[in-house]
C-alpha cells in the first residue's frame, strides 16, 4: 500500500472504538447502568459510514425496546464518520442472564432481602392505617414522588394485596421485566414500583390466606432488583393483619407512619394500627392527618370530618410507645389530589403549588431528614469475656 493512501482498516477500527465509547453513555432504562457494562452490546460493525450495533436484551419481550433502539441510534450518530446507524435486537442466552444476575446481586447465592441486611442504608417506611378510605395510598404515592423529585432513589412496594391501587396512581400499566428468577421493577416519575396488581387481570380478586401473603411480600422484597435505594415505602393494607406482622418479621428496621383523618372514629382505629409497633418492636415515626379541612373561597376552613384526630393519635402513640410521635403534616381536602391520582400523576407533580401538594412535600422532607433508627441493625458489638 502506498504511504500516501489512508489505512481504511485502521480508520474503521477507530470508528468502531468511538461507537463503543459513545454507547457507554446509554443506560438500560430499568437497571440504570450502561448497556456496555451490562454486557448488552453484542457487536459493533462499521462499513461505508453505516454503523450496525447488535444489542442483546435481557428478555425478548423487553417493553423498553423502542427506547433502547432510539438511544443507541442517537449515540452512534454522534460519532464522526457515521452517517447512518442500525440497531439489531437479540436476546441474552441463559449464560448471559445468569452472569447479569450475579453481577447485579453481587453473588450467585439465593436472593436475600437487601433492606434487612445489617449494612443497609435504605430508610424503610411502612405507611399504615387503621381503616380504609383515609387516603393512605394517595399519601404513599405522593410522598414517593416528592422524595424522587428531591433527587432521592425511591421504591414502593404495594403491599395492599387485596386493595392495590399504587399502579393506577403512578400511571404504571406494565409488569416487571423478568430475568429468570429476578424481576426488574417498572419506574414512573422516578419511583420504582412493584404490586400484585401488575400480575392480576383487571377485575379479578386476590383470594389468599396468610402464608401466601407472606410469600408474596417476601418475593417483592428479595426477588425484585431494587438497586441502591435511599428510601423504600410500603403501602400496607388497613388494619393489623398478616401483612403488618410479615413486614415486622421481614424488615425489622422498618419504621411506621400512621395515616388518619380528623374524625374521632378513624383516629381511634388508627391508634390500634400504630400500637402494633409496640408488639413488633418497630418505631412509629409520625402521623399524617389527611382530609384535614376544605378551603373555602373566602379563605376560611371547613372541617368536614372534625378536628384534632391527628394530634390525638400522635399523643396516644407517644404514651404507648414511650417515644415522641409527632404530627408530620395535615393534608387538606383537594379535588385536584383525587384527580391527579386517577390520572396517574400525583398532585405533587400535577399541581405542585396546591395546598395538598405543599403539605405532602412537607411530610416527605420531614421523613427523609430523619436519621435511620437502630432497630434491626447490627451494632457490631462483641460481649466482653469475664
Amino acid at each position: 500500500m502506498p504511504a500516501d493512501q489512508p489505512d481504511l482498516a485502521t480508520d474503521q477500527s477507530e470508528i468502531v472504538a468511538a461507537v463503543r465509547a459513545a454507547l457507554d453513555g446509554v443506560q438500560d432504562p430499568e437497571i440504570h447502568r450502561p448497556i456496555t457494562e451490562l454486557g448488552m452490546v453484542r457487536s459493533v460493525d462499521v462499513a461505508d459510514g453505516v454503523a450496525t450495533v447488535g444489542i442483546d436484551l435481557t428478555t425478548p419481550g423487553c417493553p423498553l425496546k423502542e427506547t433502547l433502539t432510539r438511544e443507541v441510534t442517537a449515540a452512534a450518530m454522534t460519532v464522526d464518520g457515521v452517517d447512518e446507524a442500525r440497531v439489531v435486537m437479540g436476546a441474552m442466552n441463559a449464560e448471559q442472564r445468569a452472569a447479569l444476575r450475579t453481577m447485579l446481586r453481587g453473588t450467585d447465592a439465593e436472593p436475600v432481602i437487601p433492606f434487612a441486611q445489617p449494612g443497609s442504608l435504605t430508610k424503610v417506611f411502612a405507611i399504615a392505617s387503621g381503616k380504609g378510605g383515609v387516603g393512605k395510598s394517595s399519601v404513599t404515592a405522593n410522598l414517593a414522588v416528592a422524595m424522587a423529585a428531591d433527587g432521592l432513589r425511591v421504591g414502593i412496594v404495594d403491599a395492599d394485596i387485596y386493595g392495590f391501587s399504587i399502579p393506577r396512581m403512578l400511571g404504571v400499566d406494565r409488569q416487571p421485566t423478568r430475568v429468570d428468577d429476578m424481576l426488574l421493577p417498572p419506574e414512573a416519575h422516578g419511583v420504582k414500583v412493584v404490586s400484585i396488581g401488575m400480575f392480576v387481570p383487571p377485575g379479578q380478586p386476590v383470594v389468599w390466606r396468610g402464608p401466601m401473603l407472606h410469600r408474596a411480600l417476601q418475593q417483592f422484597l428479595a426477588d425484585v432488583f431494587w438497586g441502591d435505594l435511599d428510601v423504600l415505602l410500603l403501602d400496607l393494607p388497613p388494619g393489623t393483619g398478616d401483612i403488618a406482622i410479615s413486614v415486622a418479621q421481614l424488615l425489622p428496621g422498618s419504621q411506621i407512619v400512621v395515616v388518619t383523618t380528623p374524625q374521632v372514629a378513624a383516629a381511634e382505629v388508627a391508634e390500634r394500627a400504630g400500637s402494633v409497633a409496640v408488639q413488633t418492636r418497630q418505631r412509629v415515626v409520625g402521623v399524617v392527618e389527611n382530609m384535614s379541612w376544605l378551603e373555602q373561597p373566602d379563605g376560611s376552613r371547613l372541617h368536614l370530618f372534625g378536628e384534632g384526630g391527628g394530634a390525638s393519635v400522635a399523643a396516644s402513640l407517644t404514651r404507648l410507645t414511650g417515644t415522641d410521635v409527632e404530627v408530620l403534616g395535615q393534608v387538606p381536602l383537594d379535588v385536584r389530589l383525587r384527580e391527579a391520582g386517577d390520572g396517574g400523576t400525583p398532585v405533587v407533580l400535577a399541581e405542585p403549588d396546591s395546598p395538598a401538594a405543599q403539605a405532602m412535600r412537607q411530610v416527605a422532607t420531614a421523613l427523609t431528614a430523619r436519621k435511620r433508627g437502630l432497630a434491626g441493625m447490627s451494632l457490631g458489638l462483641t460481649p466482653a469475656g469475664r
